[in-house]
């Protein structure tokens, strides 16, 4: 029997190459993820490695966490100057330690050359620091590539991703901010560097020292203290040494290793999107593509019912029947699971690629394969090929001897039909009540949302078990249509009725990959309507200059510029704060009540901004309602960082919920004196015309690349942003779908025209001419794809119309939108596919003599 299921394999191998190509596609997917997963993990702990290979202990301020000197928290304070030279020269004195690099770091933003700041999208990732040259001069840390080192406070160096993107090259005068006002500096040098902060998206400045130290510490102090150990040293022993000599309270020591390791999972942590959504591809390759070896290896085995009812009179049994054919699915899917593997490799490299973006550059390094890779391939393929051809070989088993005479296959018996309908129908019960049952819930939560998932995976199946039954009533209505087109549609419409499970399971491919876009398109198009109406909402200002950071404000001084610059009417300025009320933490915005109305739409329900004043709030309707408070009423909140006393307030006016008001509204005078910066100014809300324009804006706030001015398309841009993803893999999926939809259907017709090559003789020989042909082939494979598209909408819409009732809960203002043009295209692109798929089948069938057709035995 594996001689002959190794026969049948080399005997069918045309029949054969679609499932071959869609079983490579889902193990391409699959191992591609699985080995960019690797390498990138291994990437990432390469560079980590090499950063932290000269630590073997690292000394920090105890109110830095371990590895983020540097970091907004890291602001010089009493704590911070602890670490000086003194400290330095006790610690180069302790047994084991080969050497001493202070340094101190923190953040710095740039300006690119033309102006715009550079990587804005990370400010934790906008890296600063000292250039510490070792007894040679030269800093091991950041070897120059080209130029020198900083030599003083006029002087900076950058790493050559910075200069790559932001076009700077030696003696460029550079724009920058640290924690307040630009700063202009020359550049003196380009290191590299293997910090992984940097190379997955950041930026690095590094100064001389004494810069350094003014910027982020204080003269004569540091951030961090680096040790290196003498060979054979323990590093934990020598931690604990560094400890011993440390003043308790106020610094800490932290091995290489561990900031290594902290480092590694913060980088991985920021990737890790990005091979999740290549599961999702590699999870839907395979799904779909199970149709296509379904609907195969059915045909095949309906195709040679009389070799296997001749197998069985000879002497084979059941068992060996199944076996046989299970062996040949084997085959195939070893043959398939190397070409995919091979093909995951090709898709593997050219991830980091094509997932790297101006805001995320994954690391690069060579491919690792590990053993999950190569088992999944075999997995995969050869598990999912010989589980999709295992019911078809048990129905060919219980083929009897004395069906050899038979020239055709039996339909499905009446009890049969009953039972697919049955289980399809309870299918379809529970996953539309479960999704009807979540829709009243309006609650995203993670349990919700996995209930949601499931109910769409039991409406998906449960349309794939009744699609045969509703292909008969379906494909019945279009008849009508393609009635309309001759005799060549009207057999078009038969043929596509003569097998409605052969139908129903070409159509499936596409009937899952349509649903899926559609559901996902809808919830995306809804949820940017959202976005869209909630970035706009409550905003009257043109223009909104906001800050990158939350350790500075906008300089007074850059308000009053902003103010006096030609076109603008209105300069508001915003104090945002932190407001602890009743037990939780909401937003505080600081306003001039008289300047407020003109820049903010604001709906009052009771109450007026006139009435802000000390001591006096308004709050938004929801703050209200769960404070259980009105206007007249009093609440009792502070604003600012911990440490106060709770204050009453007069609650002065309640309005609709805004999300540029934010939760409270207060007069600016009292909520900047309270917050974390007080005095400071996080938003300017403009009114301007046309003369004012961004650029001019810009120049009025000194062009500080810690500011961001934005107009209304901009901050609506911004808000829909996060929806790029869903985009991404939306139309991904579209592809995809097509891709494996298009062999699904040109494989059935093929087979099909193979099996009809004697009809397709006789309708020649009487009078029907190789365009009628071509065209009755052309219309059949369009009636399956525009069944499997209609199926698909249906599925999708209602899905998304139940799911988007959770996103309405979490997302305000959520309202089901149609995207209509998305929808057109996918319609379109569905039955598209139907055409190109039948190009092939069409012209094969209209290429047979009549006489050598009707000759077919």
């Amino acid at each position: 029997m594996l001689k002959t299921a190794l026969r049948n394999v080399l005997a069918h191998k045309a029949r054969l190459l679609m499932t071959v190509l869609a079983v490579t596609l889902g193990v391409a997917f699959v191992c591609g993820t699985l080995v960019f997963a690797d390498s990138s993990t291994a990437a990432h702990r390469a560079a980590v490695s090499k950063n932290y290979a000269d630590i073997a202990v690292s000394v920090t301020p105890k109110d830095l966490p371990p590895g983020a000197a540097g970091s907004p928290a890291a602001a010089p304070d009493e704590h911070a100057t602890v670490l000086d030279d003194a400290l330095a020269r006790t610690l180069a004195a302790l047994p084991g330690v080969a050497a001493v690099r202070p340094s101190a770091d923190g953040l710095a933003t740039l300006n690119a050359s033309d102006g715009s700041p550079l990587r804005t999208g990370r400010i934790w990732a906008h890296r600063a620091a000292a250039y510490v040259p070792g007894p040679d001069g030269k800093d091991g840390r950041h070897p120059l590539t080209e130029g020198r080192a900083p030599r003083t406070g006029d002087e900076v160096a950058v790493d050559s991703g910075t200069a790559a993107d932001g076009g700077f090259h030696i003696g460029d005068r550079i724009t920058l901010a640290t924690d307040g006002p630009t700063m202009t500096k020359r550049l003196v040098g380009i290191v590299t560097t293997a910090d992984t902060r940097v190379t997955a998206g950041g930026t690095l400045t590094l100064f001389d020292r004494a810069t350094a130290q003014q910027l982020f510490a204080s003269p004569g102090r540091y951030t961090s203290i680096d040790l290196s150990a003498v060979p054979g040293t323990d590093a934990a022993e020598l931690s604990r040494r560094v400890a011993a000599v440390l003043p308790a309270d106020r610094a800490e020591a932290t091995t290489g290793s561990a900031l290594a390791a902290q480092q590694s999972v913060f980088v991985d942590t920021i990737t890790r999107g990005n091979e999740k959504l290549s599961l999702v591809f590699a999870g839907v390759a395979l799904f779909i593509g199970s149709f296509l070896i379904v609907n195969t290896f059915t045909m095949l085995v309906a195709r040679r019912t009389r070799e296997i009812a001749l197998l069985r009179a000879i002497g084979a049994t059941r068992r060996q029947v199944v076996r046989s054919l299970l062996w040949e699915a084997a085959l195939l899917g070893l043959f398939a699971s190397a070409l995919g593997f091979v093909l995951g490799l090709g898709i593997a490299s050219a991830l980091p690629e094509l997932l790297s973006t101006t805001q995320e550059e994954l690391p690069r390094g060579p491919l690792v394969i590990g053993p999950l890779p190569v088992v999944a391939a075999l997995a995969v393929g050869v598990g999912v090929t010989v589980l999709a051809a295992w019911l078809p070989s048990r129905r060919a088993a219980r083929i009897a001897p004395v069906e050899a005479m038979r020239t055709a296959g039996q339909p499905p018996t009446a009890t049969a039909s009953r039972v697919r309908g049955a289980a399809g129908g309870l299918l379809l019960v529970l996953g539309a009540g479960l999704l009807l049952s979540l829709s009243g819930a309006k609650d995203a939560s993670e349990g919700n949302l996995q209930s949601a998932m499931f109910g769409c995976a039991l409406l998906v199946v449960a349309v794939i078990v009744l699609a045969p039954l509703l292909a008969v009533p379906v494909i019945g209505l279009s008849g009508r249509l393609t009635g309309l087109l001759g005799i060549a549609g009207r057999l078009a419409h038969r043929n596509a009725l003569r097998d409605p499970r052969r139908t129903a399971a070409t159509a499936s491919a596409l009937m899952v990959s349509t649903a899926l876009v559609a559901g996902l398109a809808v919830i995306g198009h809804s949820t940017g309507r959202a976005l869209d109406r909630q970035a706009a909402a409550g905003l009257s200002a043109d223009y909104v200059i906001s800050t990158h950071t939350s350790t500075t404000g906008i300089d007074p001084a850059a308000v009053q510029r902003v103010a006096e610059t030609p076109g603008v009417r209105t300069a508001t300025a915003v104090s945002d704060s932190t407001l602890f009320i009743g037990g939780g933490v909401r937003q505080i915005s600081g306003v001039d009540p008289a300047a407020a109305a003109s820049v903010m739409k604001l709906d009052f329900v009771s109450g007026s901004l006139k009435d802000l004043g000390p001591g006096r709030i308004a709050l938004s309707r929801t703050l209200a309602r769960e404070s259980g408070v009105s206007t007249g009423g009093y609440v009792n909140a502070r604003t600012g960082g911990p440490g106060q006393d709770l204050t009453p307030y007069t609650v002065v006016g309640v309005y609709e919920d805004n999300p540029t008001a934010r939760d409270a509204l207060g007069v600016r005078a009292e909520v900047g004196r309270s917050g974390f910066d007080p005095g400071s100014v996080q938003r300017v809300l403009v009114r301007a015309d046309s003369a004012a324009t961004k650029d001019r804006l810009r120049t009025a706030t000194g062009n500080n690349p810690l500011l961001e001015v934005q107009d209304r398309d901009e901050l609506v841009q911004e808000a829909a942003g996060s929806l790029s993803t869903l985009l991404t893999l939306t139309y991904g999926l579209l592809a995809l779908g097509g891709v494996i939809a298009v062999l699904g259907i040109m494989n059935t017709l093929a087979m099909s025209v193979s099996d009809r090559t004697r009809e397709i003789g006789v309708l020649r020989s009487i009078g029907m001419d190789r365009a009628g042909i071509r065209r009755m082939i052309r219309l059949e494979s369009l009636t399956v794809a525009a069944f499997g598209t209609l199926l698909g909408l249906a599925a999708g819409l209602f899905g998304a119309w139940t799911v988007g009732a959770l996103t309405n809960g979490a997302l305000k203002d959520y309202s089901l939108a149609l995207p209509w043009d998305t929808l057109l295209l996918l319609l379109l692109v569905s039955l598209t596919t139907g055409t190109v798929a039948a190009a092939l089948p069409a012209r094969h069938a209209a290429a047979l003599s009549p006489l050598e057709a009707v000759a077919e035995q």
